[in-house]
């Protein structure tokens, strides 16, 4: 009988905390200022803020870890999918231009990091240990091609399209796009967790699941809707913080994506990270490629509806440069993934991309 897993103080201190700091700052009509006391306030804010999205993904994973593979998997990219369009939605509504450019420079931002950078890390990290891992190449053609196709309609048709000028869809074309958008990813869904599960699962021989009690599973599914409405709640705090940071070092426009990125993706990250350690690949690509997946199946629509709304315009169009990296991005995953080995020399050719996409940020 396998022993009941223990919640850490951390999965519930930091949800309170982000609860208390929400409440706290509108009860006193606080809003971040570039101060002593904003500087204070911003550390304190992305302390508990990253804190409670780690605590959002270990709920999530206790859950999971009852409903198995790949439905785990699906939970954990659904709930920072959540995270990341309450992030994108609330800094597009204290932007000022019609037209903006976050939701691009985000999505593209976690296939970028996603793609080449967890991917390469864990594929490096296992193959340090193991020397070569397996994964399914079945479930990884399936990842791969629904990912071009959703990245290519997304990020790179609307520079050549004729109905409006400039890399933007006009807003006929932006719904049709959503809901194309969505019934690939809704078909994937229906592959991935029904209709071929099989091909996104390899039995480990050996490995066995620590599974928590049903009062312990009960106290996460409610922490999680916690931790989830405590990050969407404390958003509009994050982007005032984001904007200044920005402005404070210089950075281009895309630096305010990357922030988003790298904060609705570290815990997913650590997660993918210790599965590869624990020789699990299978699970680290569910969850890297699962999570660009619902960034554009998921986040796209929604934050066209949310534009729509606030009647301002997205920027989708990538420029040329960065769709020479989401090519050469998608072929090497190709080559990667396509023989279902994997060695350290796999892992070290996503980091180099990787490595280029975020000094050509910085300096294009």
């Amino acid at each position: 009988m396998s022993k009941p897993l223990a919640m850490p103080r951390s999965a519930w201190i930091f949800p309170v905390l982000a609860v208390v700091l929400f409440a706290g700052a509108t009860a006193l009509h606080y809003n971040f200022a570039p101060s002593p006391l904003g500087l204070a306030f911003a550390a304190i804010l992305l302390v508990i803020l990253f804190g409670t999205v780690f605590a959002a993904v270990h709920h999530a994973e206790v859950i999971a870890e009852r409903i198995g593979e790949p439905f785990g998997t699906l939970l954990l990219t659904l709930s920072v999918t959540i995270i990341e369009v309450a992030l994108i939605a609330t800094i597009m509504l204290g932007e000022n231009e019609p037209v903006t450019t976050l939701a691009r420079d985000t999505v593209f931002a976690v296939v970028m990091i996603v793609c080449n950078g967890l991917v390469g890390i864990c594929i490096l990290t296992g193959g340090l240990r193991y020397r070569e891992q397996d994964v399914q190449v079945s479930g990884s053609s399936i990842y791969l091609s629904v990912l071009a196709v959703l990245a290519t309609i997304t990020l790179i048709e609307p520079s050549y399209t004729a109905t409006t000028p400039g890399p933007i869809y006009s807003w006929g074309q932006l719904g049709f796009v959503s809901v194309v958008t969505i019934l690939l990813y809704g078909v994937f869904l229906y592959t991935q967790t029904i209709r071929h599960r099989d091909y996104f699962v390899i039995d480990l021989t050996g490995s066995s699941g620590t599974h928590g009690s049903n009062r312990t599973l009960l106290l996460s599914t409610i922490l999680l809707l916690v931790s989830l409405l405590a990050v969407v709640l404390l958003a509009k705090k994050f982007s005032l913080v984001v904007d200044a940071g920005t402005a404070l070092i210089g950075a281009p426009p895309a630096f305010a994506g990357i922030v988003v990125a790298l904060l609705v993706l570290l815990p997913e990250s650590v997660a993918a990270v210790t599965a590869a350690r624990k020789n699990d690949l299978q699970k680290s690509i569910n969850l890297a490629l699962g999570s660009s997946l619902a960034t554009i199946g998921l986040t796209i629509p929604a934050v066209a509806l949310a534009a729509y709304v606030l009647d301002k315009q997205l920027v989708l169009g990538l420029p040329t440069l960065d769709v020479v990296l989401l090519a050469l991005t998608f072929l090497i995953a190709m080559l990667t993934l396509g023989t279902g080995r994997t060695n350290i020399l796999f892992g070290l050719v996503h980091l180099v991309v990787f490595a280029v996409y975020m000094f050509l940020v910085f300096v294009p």
